[in-house]
């Protein structure tokens, strides 16, 4: 039998439910996800460190948990990090018995082996509402003989958690393969992944590193949890970095820390962008002096609760992508040099693959640049 668990506010209010996950304490800031499918590669995706998650779809654990894998990089699969990287999950309906192929345990016994807790028979669709209209707020989980304080993830340096320790190097197999640093500030697997697929090897530097010494042809600058503004040493080496004239690609922190290196502003948003399903119009480069136009719209998965402020941005870049929901800049480019970053995830897992050709964009840039064909 399940006994009750408490989800408490800062503003006092409460939320009671049924534990399904371990019989622990949580805190951290609560915010909302409106996928339908996807919770494996949702909860080990690092960017959700120090983050209460609440999942709106109604019917949460029906496909069980597959089991952690290797692929042939040595990457781990089909998760987005080794471990559940979320502080708690809340969820309305949770589902005892699950049936998929490649199952091997429920989502209750995943949890309960990472000691996180889990709490459903909750109002999802009411707490959602809550967090639309007030922000998303701090709180806790607490078990009956559990408690603990509030703790706000965002005043914490929380890249030091989910950034790789030491250098780590990846081989597409291809000879004569250019390099790509990748700035580890929490990235997901399949960034590192959809990079070794298009034929380049990965040199995996943690977030803080000074990497300009290392022999590379490009830079990816990864996603990753937290409040950007923290992130002053990531910011230097980037801003060092664009002097060089490598290609450079941002990924949501990534976007945010790239931004920030070029002298834009960053602020947060009321309840932030985590979903499967954000439009976002892709704005065409402006010529002869004529403004952008939209062109097409790609459906993205995201996951942040900042944004790079649009009137910060510097005269020789452009705004890339808007959001269309809200009109958030989602992307920015250069306007003569190879650097770019966007907001949405371009590797999905989970969600949509509509915008994995800009890997290809990169890939592109990369094999085309001056650096690169001295190299070669």
């Amino acid at each position: 039998m399940s006994h009750r668990a408490i989800l408490t506010f800062e503003d006092g209010s409460q939320i009671s439910g049924l534990n399904f996950g371990a019989e622990t304490s949580a805190a951290g800031e609560v915010v909302f996800n409106t996928g339908m499918v996807g919770y494996p590669e949702t909860l080990t995706d690092p960017s959700y460190t120090g983050q209460i998650l609440v999942l709106t779809y109604p019917l949460i654990g029906n496909y069980g948990v597959p089991a952690y894998g290797k692929d042939k990089y040595g990457l781990p699969t089909p998760f987005e990090s080794e471990k559940i990287q979320i502080a708690g999950l809340i969820v309305s309906e949770y589902s005892v018995k699950y049936s998929h192929h490649t199952a091997v345990r429920s989502l209750s016994e995943w949890l309960k082996s990472e000691n996180i807790p889990g709490v459903y028979d909750v109002d999802t669709r009411a707490l959602t509402k809550k967090i639309r209209t007030k922000g998303s707020p701090l709180g806790t989980i607490s078990q009956p003989d559990s408690r603990v304080s509030f703790y706000d993830p965002n005043t914490t340096d929380l890249a030091a958690q989910v950034t790789c320790k030491e250098i780590q190097e990846y081989k597409c197999g291809s000879e004569a393969a250019p390099k790509i640093v990748v700035i580890d500030c929490g990235c997901k697997t399949n960034i590192i992944r959809s990079l070794l697929t298009r034929n380049m090897d990965v040199i995996r530097v943690p977030y803080d590193y000074y990497f300009m010494n290392l022999d590379f042809d490009g830079i990816v600058i990864s996603n990753g949890p937290g409040n950007p503004k923290l992130y002053e040493t990531t910011i230097r080496n980037v801003e060092r970095s664009l002097a060089v004239g490598k290609p450079i690609f941002g990924i949501c922190l990534g976007h945010q820390i790239l931004a920030q290196s070029v002298g834009a502003e960053t602020y947060k948003l009321k309840f932030g962008h985590r979903s499967h399903n954000q439009p976002c119009l892709e704005l065409t480069k402006p010529a002869n002096g004529e403004k952008p136009e939209y062109g097409r719209c790609v459906i993205t998965s995201q996951n942040h609760g900042y944004a790079v402020r649009d009137k910060g941005i510097p005269s020789d870049w452009d705004i890339w992508f808007k959001n269309a929901n809200d009109g958030t800049v989602e992307g920015i480019r250069h306007k003569t040099k190879p650097f770019s970053s966007v907001q949405f995830h371009p590797e999905a897992t989970p969600g949509p693959v509509d915008t994995a050709y800009l890997f290809n964009n990169f890939a592109k840039q990369v094999e085309t640049s001056e650096s690169r064909l001295l190299r070669i």
